[in-house]
């Protein structure tokens, strides 16, 4: 049997929700394909739910204007949603008076993206914010936050289902090829059945490009190969004497090992990153002593055997191991040339802040209004 729709967004992620529920406001008849059994199983609920600032990233990137923009975004749609968030701050902090001038680079690349709000702290201010924090100075982000993904993530849903659109579960795209009616999508589950769409928009995460070179006329060489990194978070079993994110001064091709909270308070640490072959989520507890040594650099007060394996998290990435980082990918029919295809790939960190900023970069790139 073949059904057929005006829009298809492929994975019901934070950002595949948010994206559809911008298709579903715009009048599009828009259904979320998603082949787990629940909606945003994977990179979206194993990730340290930190509301970015842009600090980061490559100035005029879509990360940064992404992120910058989303940040707004979501706290007010946060506030008027009633989702559970909290506007904490962040202190990225330098350990060594060798860091220092690193920081400063820091507030450098931020202005560059229209981040303004940072401060300079000395050691110390630093310690009238957190007297149990050891560092030579750091940097203040006061607009960093937490949110509640998973009430996030139901709340979008929501609103697309109020627009009209809906969510399958357990329906995985296990095939699709180009057609001048559209694009045909094979669908898998108890049910199998052909699905019809105008437009597709193949926001799949981890499986993004699995996806994309499962459709027959989409390029194969357009199709990029993704490397994975996984990242492995430990609780605490003390009470972290702490009311910020502390970040350490990132290095080239790592951040480091945060510090984050949950909105009850409780902290957990991480990520470390590992590069795999495959996905795995166990965490090993031996990856415990690096993280003992890396968190005493900013807390030493941290006590023995407090560290217990939490979970993890794997990202898909363009780079590989030793790389610079990259960019967000939103890739249309102008790069591949397949009508009414989008691909997102490697939609990483910041994703989830940036996911309502990039819904409504998605309808108005590509013009998606009702046909």
């Amino acid at each position: 049997m073949t059904e057929s729709t005006e829009c298809v967004v492929i994975g019901a992620g934070v950002i595949g929700l948010a994206i559809a529920r911008e298709m579903a406001a715009a009048g599009l008849e828009t259904i979320v394909l998603e082949k787990e059994h629940r909606i945003g199983t994977s990179t979206s609920s194993r990730n340290s739910e930190v509301v970015h600032a842009g600090i980061y990233y490559e100035a005029g990137s879509l990360k940064a204007r992404t992120c910058v923009s989303g940040k707004a975004m979501l706290y007010d749609y946060c506030r008027a949603r009633g989702v559970g968030h909290a506007k904490c701050g962040k202190l990225i902090v330098a350990t060594g008076k060798d860091e220092i001038a690193a920081l400063r680079q820091i507030l450098m690349k931020a202005a560059a993206n229209g981040v303004d709000d940072l401060v300079m702290l000395d050691r110390a201010q630093a310690l009238d914010l957190e007297p149990e924090l050891s560092c030579e100075a750091a940097i203040l982000s006061p607009s960093t936050g937490i949110v509640d993904t998973h009430e996030l993530m139901l709340s979008l849903q929501g609103d697309l289902e109020n627009s009209g659109g809906a969510v399958a579960v357990e329906s995985p795209v296990n095939a699709g090829s180009v057609t001048d009616g559209g694009i045909l999508l094979k669908v898998g589950g108890d049910d199998e059945f052909e699905l019809l769409a105008q437009r597709v928009i193949n926001c799949a995460g981890l499986d993004a490009s699995e996806v994309a070179g499962q459709i027959d006329g989409m390029p194969a060489e357009r199709v990029p190969r993704i490397y994975l990194a996984k990242g492995s978070y430990f609780s605490c079993s003390h009470r972290a004497p702490f009311s910020h994110l502390v970040y350490p001064v990132p290095h080239q091709y790592a951040l480091g090992v945060h510090l984050t909270l949950d909105l009850a308070g409780r902290a957990r640490f991480g990520p470390d990153m590992e590069w795999v072959d495959s996905i795995d989520y166990d965490v090993d507890p031996l990856r415990a002593a690096s993280f003992y040594s890396a968190i005493r650099s900013y807390w030493p007060g941290l006590p023995d055997e407090s560290l217990a394996p939490d979970y993890s998290g794997i990202r898909p990435k363009l780079q590989g191991p030793n790389e610079a980082a990259r960019d967000f990918w939103i890739q249309g029919p102008d790069e591949h040339g397949v009508t009414g295809l989008v691909n997102l790939f490697v939609m990483e960190s910041p994703g989830l802040t940036a996911c309502l900023a990039i819904g409504a970069y998605v309808r108005d790139r590509y013009q998606f209004t009702p046909s």
